[in-house]
């Protein structure tokens, strides 16, 4: 029994750390890595009933938190970008089936969710691709960082929003980073919080309802943004092939071969446990 509880605690800290990918990969959504991962609907289930089982979610999430928090992917696509952005690819992949599969947990696919799908997946890849033609950019001072806040908790709350693409295209991502790197908890960390608490206050029972009466237009939705953002990371701009060599290639066709039967390894898991 606690190797069970201490594999579930490992787990969830786990998904915190690619969860975290939706923060700093360009064109990648933290609300669709944790829908990927199965951990979307009690997340805004919790957020949107803060006090209803509120120790219970607390220490569910809190190894998610913590998992956030921490930065070895990050180090990894510094320095091995190519191969681990094609071993993510193929993880993205892998649990395509078990997305699907939950479109039509409570209806059948109607042609209308056909279209809702093809639609999300052109004019997703489309914006995020020429995003930073449509947007400008914004003074990165204290209201800068509470639309940043904002953005951050639009991009768990909405599947296939990417915060770290807006704050690029926005400006406001370097400069976000020199703050959490300096420790400024007044001029950064501070609006960023407030930002972030009053968007997951205001937007958690919006999408809990979406969910409840759209559920399966939400779930072809994010299969459509799911699809945009894996081709978005394996192309350029995102994925830079700058010294690509053959040996990268073949290292980069294993990872995403390990990481399709990775991903479909832990979607039957998730299944299996829901």
């Amino acid at each position: 029994m606690e190797k069970q509880r201490n594999e579930s605690i490992l787990s969830r800290f786990l998904k915190g750390v690619v969860i975290a990918l939706g923060f700093i990969l360009p064109g990648v959504s933290g609300g669709v890595l944790a829908a990927i991962l199965g951990i979307y609907e009690r997340m805004l289930r919790f957020m949107a009933h803060l006090t209803k089982n509120f120790k219970e979610n607390l220490l569910f999430f809190l190894p998610v938190g913590i998992g956030l928090l921490s930065k070895p992917l990050e180090w990894l696509l510094q320095n091995y970008q190519i191969i681990v952005l094609w071993g993510f690819a193929g993880a993205i992949i892998g649990t395509l089936p078990a997305l699907a599969k939950e479109s039509t947990l409570k209806s059948k696919r109607t042609t209308g969710d056909l279209l809702w799908f093809f639609g999300s997946m052109v004019i997703g890849f489309l914006f995020l691709y020429f995003m930073g033609d449509i947007l400008g950019t914004i003074p990165a001072n204290f209201i800068g960082f509470v639309i940043a806040g904002g953005l951050i908790a639009l991009g768990v709350l909405v599947p296939g929003l990417s915060p770290s693409n807006l704050l690029l295209v926005l400006g406001l991502y370097d400069p976000m980073l020199k703050g959490f790197k300096s420790f400024d908890i007044m001029g950064v960390f501070l609006p960023i919080a407030i930002g972030g608490l009053a968007v997951m206050l205001l937007f958690s029972k919006l999408m809990e309802w979406l969910l409840s009466h759209y559920h399966s237009k939400v779930y072809h939705f994010i299969l459509g943004i799911v699809i945009a953002s894996t081709i978005l990371i394996m192309i350029p701009p995102v994925a830079n092939y700058s010294g690509f060599t053959w040996v990268t290639a073949v290292i980069g066709i294993i990872l995403f071969v390990l990481g399709a039967w990775l991903g479909l390894w832990m979607s039957k898991l998730e299944e299996k446990y829901k």
